[in-house]
Formats: C-alpha cells, sequence, structure tokens
C-alpha cells in the first residue's frame, strides 16, 4: 500500500523537537503511532541531516528487544549509545509500557521507567519521543507523573483526507466505504468486507480486553460489556450516569452512577470514545451532565455492532466531531436558552441544541450537521438555534446531499460532507 504521510503529526513532532519535553505519542491501537515515530519522523531526522548513530530506535515489543524491557538493561543500553559530546542525540522508545511491571502498575512500587525517563529528559542534548499501547501506558498516567513535563502528541485514526490520498476510487465511494468501515490505516489493506470487519472486530475486542478489562481488572464484568453496546448504539445522544445505572438496575442489572462514571472514564483514557461537553453560548459556561460521546474510530463502533446499526446520519456527526478534533479544535456541544409560553402562558426555559461549537485560540465557529435539506421548512429548522445565538461568529451547516458551498440570505455556509473533509481550509470558505 501507498504510504500514507501523516504530515499533521509530522509538523507536530517537528515544532516540538529539542523543546526539552518527553514527547509523547498516543492514541488508541493500530492507529499509525509507531509507523509516524519510526518511519515517517526518522526518515525525517536522517533527511534533514541527522546522521543514523545518533539515533536510537527501540521497539520493545520485538522479541529481539526484550532484554531491553527490564529497566536497568534499558537504561544502561541508552546511557551506552549515548556519546559525550553536546550534539542533538534522540531516543525514539515505541512500546514503552513493556518496561513496566505488573506490580509497579498496581502501585505496590515506584514505576522505575519514569526516572530513567526523567533522567534522559535532563540531559540537554538528549530528545526523548515515546509511544505506549494504553492498556499500561495511558497518556494520563504520563502527563500526571511528569507534571507538564511530558508533551503529549495525540495521534489519530485516519483523516478522510489521509484516507482518500491512497483511496484509488471516487470519493463519493470513498465517503461511503470510510463511514462503515473508518480509517485505521490497514482496513485499507483488506479488500472484501469480510477481511475489514474480521479485521476491526479482532482489533475491539483486543483494544477492549487489554486496555479496558485487564488494566482495570475487569473481568466477567457484564457491566462494562453492556455499557459498550449502549454507548455504540447512542453515539451523538445525550447520556448520563445516573439514567444508565437507572436502566442497567431496571434489566436486572446492579450497577449505580459512579460505577458506569468510572467505566466510561476508562472507555475515554483507552481513546474508544471521547466525551463533548455541553456548553451555555448566551451564558458562556458548561452545563455539566449530561454529554454526548463519540467513538474515535466509526469502523470500530460499526464493528461492535456487527455493522447492524449504520446509521448515516449518526456516522456523519460523528465522523465531522472527530476531523473538528484533528483540525485541532476544542470542540463541545452548544446549548441555546431562550424564553417561551407554555400552554398557560406562562415563560419557560427552552433550550436549542447546536451540534458542535469549535473554538481554537480567537477562531470560533458553530457547526449544524445534517443529511439532507430537502425543503425550506428543512432549512428553517436546521437553522433556528444558529438563528438564536445573535453573535457574529461563523455559522455552518454540513449536509450529505452533494452541493457545491454556497451561502444562504443569512450568511450561513452551507457545505458537503465531502468537500468539508477534502479541504483543510473549508471552515474559511
Amino acid at each position: 500500500m501507498q504510504e500514507i504521510k501523516r504530515e499533521r503529526y509530522l509538523k507536530r513532532l517537528i515544532d516540538r523537537k529539542g523543546n526539552g519535553l518527553i514527547k509523547i505519542v498516543t492514541g488508541i491501537r493500530r492507529c499509525g503511532k509507531s509507523y509516524l515515530l519510526f518511519n515517517i519522523f526518522k526518515n525525517y531526522l536522517l533527511s534533514n541531516g541527522v546522521p543514523q548513530d545518533r539515533i536510537i530506535s527501540l521497539a520493545l515489543d520485538e522479541k529481539a528487544n526484550a532484554e531491553y524491557r527490564v529497566p536497568d538493561n534499558l537504561y544502561n543500553y541508552i546511557m551506552s549509545r549515548i556519546p559525550s559530546d553536546n550534539k542533538p542525540f534522540f531516543v525514539l522508545l515505541d512500546e514503552a509500557q513493556l518496561a513496566i511491571t505488573d506490580e509497579e502498575l498496581k502501585g505496590n512500587k515506584p514505576i522505575e521507567l519514569y526516572g530513567i525517563l526523567n533522567e534522559l529528559m535532563h540531559k540537554r542534548n538528549v530528545d526523548v519521543y515515546i509511544t505506549g499501547s494504553n492498556s499500561k501506558f495511558l497518556s494520563s498516567d504520563v502527563m500526571t507523573e511528569f507534571r507538564g513535563r511530558g508533551d503529549e502528541i495525540q495521534v489519530n485514526p485516519l483523516s478522510f483526507a489521509e484516507f482518500m490520498s491512497v483511496y484509488d476510487k471516487s470519493k463519493f465511494e470513498g465517503y461511503e466505504e470510510y463511514s462503515v468501515y473508518g480509517g485505521l490505516p490497514l482496513t485499507l489493506s483488506e479488500k472484501t468486507h469480510e477481511g475489514k470487519a474480521k479485521y476491526l472486530n479482532d482489533l475491539f475486542k483486543n483494544t477492549y480486553k487489554n486496555d479496558v478489562i485487564e488494566r482495570y481488572n475487569l473481568k466477567g464484568d457484564v457491566v462494562l460489556d453492556a455499557l459498550v453496546d449502549i454507548l455504540s448504539s447512542s453515539i451523538g445522544s445525550l447520556t448520563n450516569p445516573t439514567k444508565l445505572a437507572n436502566t442497567f438496575n431496571s434489566n436486572g442489572i446492579k450497577t449505580n452512577d459512579k460505577t458506569i462514571s468510572q467505566y466510561i472514564e476508562h472507555l475515554t483514557d483507552a481513546f474508544i470514545i471521547q466525551k463533548a461537553k455541553r456548553y451555555d453560548i448566551k451564558g458562556k459556561k458548561y452545563i455539566g451532565s449530561p454529554l454526548k460521546y463519540y467513538f474515535s474510530d466509526i469502523g470500530l463502533r460499526n464493528a461492535r455492532l456487527n455493522f447492524m446499526q449504520i446509521e448515516p446520519t449518526h456516522a456523519m456527526e460523528n465522523i465531522v466531531y472527530n476531523e473538528l478534533l484533528m483540525r485541532g479544535f476544542n470542540v463541545d456541544v452548544g446549548v441555546v436558552e431562550h424564553y417561551s409560553k407554555d400552554k398557560n402562558g406562562r415563560n419557560i426555559v427552552v433550550r436549542n441544541e447546536v451540534d458542535f461549537v469549535c473554538n481554537k485560540v480567537s477562531q470560533r465557529y458553530y457547526i449544524q450537521v445534517a443529511y439532507a435539506i430537502p425543503d425550506k421548512e428543512k432549512m428553517a429548522q436546521e437553522s433556528a438555534s444558529l438563528d438564536r445565538i445573535g453573535d457574529s461568529f461563523k455559522k455552518i451547516i454540513i449536509v450529505h446531499d452533494y452541493t457545491s458551498p454556497w451561502h444562504n440570505e443569512k450568511g450561513y455556509l452551507i457545505i458537503n460532507i465531502m468537500d468539508f473533509l477534502l479541504n483543510p481550509d473549508s471552515l474559511e470558505l
């Protein structure tokens, strides 16, 4: 398969080169972390004059490197390779969690690997980059340990533009495939539905088992299993732990909101799902529970449901959410409050929802996702919440129906999903 360049993430690594921090490359399994570091970034270093002997690239998951999973051996090996001069030296360490013992993970003893990484970080000429599978080396663990001295680069599955850079059919066919099988790179190597489905099913089981069940010792936990199914079936729907716990209890599964909340955090830490908070646009404050949850890869979500609930509208909303995160935005669900009258003439507060409020530095966009807008009535419906915002930030409606980008009489941009995804500057049209 042709190489996918992952230029967005390469630039982030380049921008952080030599900043004195440990670069921590995170993301869901098989999204391309190792390839980014060991192939794309290493080739960049070599092509920019860094000699081969100034780079240590060590993959701890390879059998030949098993001895370096012992922290003392790892430390001695790295130190033996680092010259005494002050010229830049690069350490690329893959699957770093394999140098952490189960006893260390349980908190029974200090994690020696962290001490090694801290010592390397204090050497002025040494630049350290690590990746790790989420089962034992979640970003939250590392960022807490290094107290601001870690620099996280989160890698996502392929964007639609990256997907299309090696896809040999039309963008219409490409989008249909992408919305079913997602953007994990190796799905492109499988040519049949059976092959893609098996790969995603196996990967979900592996991720689910290793990154959540084994890490938190939840074997045989029916609550977690059922929770994953519910979240898979309700992407983009408002959800809160109390409501979920009540649903479980009414069906004979004993649990509580604290347990549900904790399990959702486990799934979030493992990059399986991502959460969007609700933001009161006029009140300029976060509302709190309930939240919305989206899958980091729509293909994994579909695989969990055996490809039996592929709702195009919800898949499209999930894909837009992921794309906005990839572009570096903070993404919330917007709420616009206004007063109305009930049937007795009393004032009541009504909340209209804006699918996404996107912020990055001084930029802000309000986005609605609509599968189709066949008539003026539907346009009015989709525009209603945007109409009530009242500020001058750009308002956008993303549709599935193919149409060239255009602006309606209110100045809202109407853009097709494929044009939005393929053009990195689409929000500025």
